[in-house]
């Protein structure tokens, strides 16, 4: 009989809560802000967990926050189709769909726009992938 594993059985609210809760440093603090910033934003969007990430999605992958060695990236899956006027994209910019925004310890990150950004990336999966 198969051991059963205690992660197997954890929600993916509770991989996220403890991917952040074993980074008790700056990008932990960071991945707090930024997972409220995105249920702000996107009320109707649904935590996930896949490729051991936490990963956002309304009628699709909106959004993943991964935390690297010195730096946290948020990428958007379709971030090739938003509109980002702030330019908040820095990350992935060859990539044919998804772009990424890598932010570093100490970074100002303009929630303002990281908002809209979010708000965009929404509206553009429940369009089924039409630009508006």
């Amino acid at each position: 009989m198969k051991k059963t594993d205690a992660k197997d059985t954890m929600t993916p609210s509770q991989h996220i809560d403890k991917a952040i809760q074993d980074l008790p440093d700056w990008r932990g603090d960071l991945m707090v802000r930024l997972r409220k910033l995105i249920q702000v934003a996107g009320p109707e969007i649904t935590e996930g967990w896949k490729w051991d990430t936490p990963i956002f999605t309304c009628k699709g992958n909106v959004v993943a926050i991964g935390a690297f060695k010195d730096h946290v990236k948020l990428n958007f899956f379709n971030g090739a189709s938003l509109p980002d006027p702030s330019g908040l994209f820095n990350a992935g910019l060859e990539a044919k769909a998804s772009r990424g925004i890598d932010i570093h310890e100490g970074d100002e990150v303009d929630e303002e726009a990281l908002k809209d950004l979010i708000i965009a990336a929404v509206a553009f999966n429940e369009s089924n992938g039409k630009k508006k």
